[in-house]
């Protein structure tokens, strides 16, 4: 098993002292952003596109640093009712499993994305509780006019590839628990779209990864290591939360998402919180999630996810990678 950082948290960085930062820390797998939300620093995708050579230089970073490139990355809304968004993203992630193919990587990981209720809606719309019959209605046609449609197309794609899509299952997507991610696989026939488990999001929507991990069995092909923090305010709220602040593309704070689209303002005395792995869940813990991974495939990439607004880049990954080192050590 490969431990490693997606390396978005250090966009700032070239990629080659990135990689330093992660052998350094004992880590020996990396997870690179090609598209989706986030710009693509630390991957050169005309250059990779353009020649044999500017491929083997890229990969020699990877090499002569002891760290593996084992998985793509391109989060976004390929479905999104925008059709600005809906373009860049849907396009990304054809793009990603075409990068992927020509470095020889075999993982990518991205969304499901969530498309409007209706034709000619403007927004997406996530129907979770579906009691009353308008909101099946809702999900019918995302999933039989769009969600399907699309996957299929993505499936052979990686198929004729043989890169394997890992959709994180995160809400706001159609795809965000197990249950759901069954469900597109089914529809798809997929033989090369599959699962990325991110326990972070199924740990608030109160699923219990290590269970999650032995229901999907072989449909996960690989894992982020995120952690999540119930706060006392979820005692009072529950884990449903709708009190985050508009940030203004014009702000300087501003993280554009696409399109119009930014990254909200977290709400204060919030009713979780993306924490350091370790600081939500103790080592034991992730020894089981290990464990678990490790009965689907021992050679599954495990790359830490870093998120954590109360600790800088470099504080959150070491203390992220302390904490998944000493579980892997009991493994």
């Amino acid at each position: 098993m490969k431990l490693g950082a997606y390396t978005a948290c250090l966009h700032d960085k070239p990629v080659a002292d990135a990689l330093k930062i992660l052998r350094d820390l004992g880590l020996d797998s990396a997870e690179i952003n090609s598209g989706g939300f986030l710009p693509a620093p630390h991957l050169p995708v005309d250059a990779i596109r353009a020649s044999q050579d500017a491929r083997d230089e890229y990969l020699g970073l990877f090499a002569s640093s002891g760290v593996a490139l084992t998985a793509l990355n391109c989060n976004g809304n390929p479905l999104h009712p925008d059709p600005e968004v809906r373009r860049k993203h849907g396009q990304d992630v054809r793009d990603a499993i075409e990068l992927a193919a020509l470095l020889g990587v075999k993982r990518v990981v991205t969304m499901s994305g969530l498309p409007e209720a209706h034709a000619g809606g403007t927004a997406p719309s996530w129907t979770v509780l579906p009691w009353v019959s308008v909101y099946l209605d809702a999900l019918d046609y995302q999933w039989n006019e769009v969600v399907i449609p699309y996957w299929k197309d993505i499936q052979a794609r990686a198929a004729d590839a043989d890169v394997k899509v890992c959709i994180e299952m995160h809400p706001h997507n159609v795809v965000y628990n197990p249950a759901t991610m069954v469900r597109l696989a089914e529809s798809i026939d997929a033989t090369h779209v599959g699962a990325e488990m991110d326990p972070s999001h199924l740990f608030w929507q109160g699923i219990d990864p290590v269970a999650a991990l032995d229901s999907l069995g072989g449909l996960v092909y690989n894992a982020a290591a995120k952690d999540t923090r119930i706060n006392e305010a979820a005692k009072i709220n529950g884990v449903l939360d709708d009190r985050f602040g508009r940030v203004l593309p014009t702000d300087p704070d501003a993280i554009g998402l696409g399109g119009k689209d930014t990254l909200s303002r977290w709400p204060d005395n919030s009713t979780w919180d993306f924490v350091a792995v370790g600081r939500g869940h103790d080592v034991a813990f992730w020894v089981d999630f290990l464990r678990a991974v490790k009965r689907i495939d021992p050679e599954m990439a495990v790359n830490i996810e870093h998120e954590d607004q109360e600790l800088d880049q470099l504080e959150g990954l070491s203390h992220a990678a302390k904490t998944l080192l000493e579980a892997a050590a009991a493994v």
